[in-house]
């Protein structure tokens, strides 16, 4: 399999035609995704992107095919702390059920632009520098060693947040849910709405999670083709996943640690490389042996719930 221009153009237009056929053929009208859709989304998707990875392996051979398999598994998992923290908007704003899906797929849309544009940056960095392999290392195991040392509960203060206090000062908006619109428009002025509001916070939110998954995916393999498609498929299952798991998550209350140790581990790998290069069948051990080990401490070591108020309006 050759990578030519036109391979990129055809596969972001199945992407894309895919995300279209799921929100204007099966997600038409607005509803509430219960577990059983949710679940049978996720086994298509995951489906669909162990497919590609047998396709990679046909292709371009095994190495490429486990370093495919390495970088989903770790943005897959990294997701998870996006998930959380949808979780919480969704909460705080009071997103109906119903329009969550759709904010979902806006927001995997707009992360797909922004992570290509991270990977290209990214990738031509380490091609021209090679020294930014241990900065990308350094940081990686920084991000790593914070992350443990945090308590797991996302950091996020939507009534604090930047974004949402210059919507505030520069829109007008509505003080209601206007069904599924981001915008309508009032006595010939257009008004933003809440739901509007909510979709830049997921999308700005995103940044801050693609700061931390395209470096540890980069430090996996800077094979651009590899970095963007794994990337591309982990986040296609990021909203299924997201309500298959919605009244799950808060079990999994160890699983940040496991993340954390993941990344000093691709951190150390990367610092190391000149000095012992990890095959990448054991990096892909290490990375499922511990995010199975954290959910399963998880599971078995269940966190006490502490009641929390959550604000009544913005």
């Amino acid at each position: 399999m050759t990578i030519t221009p036109w391979f990129w153009v055809g596969f972001n237009l199945f992407v894309l035609a895919m995300l279209l056929l799921d929100l204007l053929v099966f997600n038409r009208k607005a509803h509430v995704v219960r577990m059983r859709e949710a679940l049978s989304w996720s086994a298509f998707w995951i489906a669909l992107s162990l497919a590609f990875n047998y396709l990679v392996y046909r292709e371009l051979g095994r190495e490429s095919a486990m370093n495919f398999l390495t970088g989903y598994l770790l943005e897959k998992a990294l997701s998870v702390d996006n998930l959380f923290v949808f979780l919480l908007i969704f909460t705080y704003f009071k997103v109906p059920p119903q329009y969550q899906h759709r904010i979902l797929f806006w927001g995997v849309l707009g992360a797909l632009v922004l992570r290509a544009a991270f990977i290209v940056l990214g990738a031509a960095l380490i091609s021209k520098f090679s020294w930014t392999l241990y900065l990308l290392g350094a940081f990686l195991v920084y991000t790593g060693v914070k992350m443990a040392s945090s308590s797991g509960d996302p950091d996020i203060d939507p009534e604090n947040n930047p974004v949402v206090k210059f919507l505030s000062r520069h829109l007008p908006i509505t003080n209601r849910y206007e069904g599924g619109k981001f915008f309508v428009r009032r006595e010939k002025l257009l008004f933003a709405t809440p739901l509007f509001v909510v979709l830049v916070m997921v999308e700005t939110t995103d940044v801050v999670f693609a700061a931390d998954s395209i470096p540890a995916i980069l430090a996996v393999t800077q094979d651009k083709f590899i970095v963007y498609t794994s990337n591309v498929f982990a986040l296609l299952g990021l909203r299924a996943l997201y309500f298959a798991l919605a009244g799950l998550m808060t079990l999994f209350h160890y699983l940040h640690y496991g993340l954390a140790l993941i990344l000093v581990f691709i951190g150390g790998k990367l610092l190391l490389h000149d000095f012992f290069v990890v095959p990448t069948e054991w990096a892909l051990g290490v990375v499922a042996a511990l995010l199975a080990l954290s959910v399963v401490v998880s599971l078995l070591l269940p966190k006490k719930e502490v009641p929390v108020d959550m604000p009544d309006e913005l």
